[in-house]
């Protein structure tokens, strides 16, 4: 699918936002606790996910401290493994926009390992990795490249308002890259620098 992907005009292709919030830094060692995706086609929305997750272990009070979700709340969510089915659905045939990619797809590549899924093979845009190769901002986290631009910034960290802040930063980044002769997937996966899912 990526051959028929990789040859749609960016308006006509499906771009999955993503964001994880995870128990800690390690894939191995933490779990994620909660998971929002939407998708896109042009300005049409397709479909939006946003769930906590109980990780079957304690967020550590560090962590509840940066993105605000505690054990109380996730106690009686479902686990990834009933998440998963709804997350994989939205993201077939799709290209995976986040910021920091490679941090949320270890995560979900990991979890879907343990539910005995396996994650699809897709193209990946890291907003982090286009606003390094192509831009200067102050800095490169994703509240700040917001606040730059003038996006909002409100409720940072917490998985849907990071991923509809990412699709802004994102359609910045396009309007650019379509005004410099950008038109296919395979146009933007040149530009940016973009990979597949492994």
């Amino acid at each position: 699918m990526l051959e028929v992907t990789e040859k749609l005009k960016i308006d006509e292709a499906v771009f999955t936002f993503l964001d994880v919030e995870t128990t800690g830094l390690s894939p191995r060692a933490a779990r994620v606790c909660e998971v929002a995706a939407i998708n896109f086609c042009g300005a049409d929305r397709l479909g939006t996910l946003s769930e906590l997750v109980n990780p079957g272990m304690p967020i550590p009070p560090e962590v509840s401290r940066i993105h605000g979700i505690t054990d109380t709340m996730v106690k009686d969510s479902p686990s990834f493994g009933g998440v998963a089915p709804r997350l994989l659905a939205l993201l077939e045939n799709s290209v995976i926009v986040a910021h920091n990619a490679e941090f949320d797809l270890k995560f979900l590549q990991a979890e879907c390992e343990r539910v005995g899924l396996r994650f699809p093979k897709l193209y990946v845009v890291d907003t982090l990795l286009i606003a390094r190769k192509n831009w200067k901002f102050q800095s490169n986290r994703l509240g700040n490249i917001a606040a730059e631009l003038n996006i909002s910034s409100e409720g940072w960290h917490r998985a849907l308002n990071d991923v509809e802040m990412t699709r802004k930063i994102f359609e910045h980044f396009i309007s650019a890259f379509k005004a410099a002769g950008v038109v296919t997937v395979a146009d933007l996966m040149e530009k940016c620098g973009g990979k597949t899912t492994s």
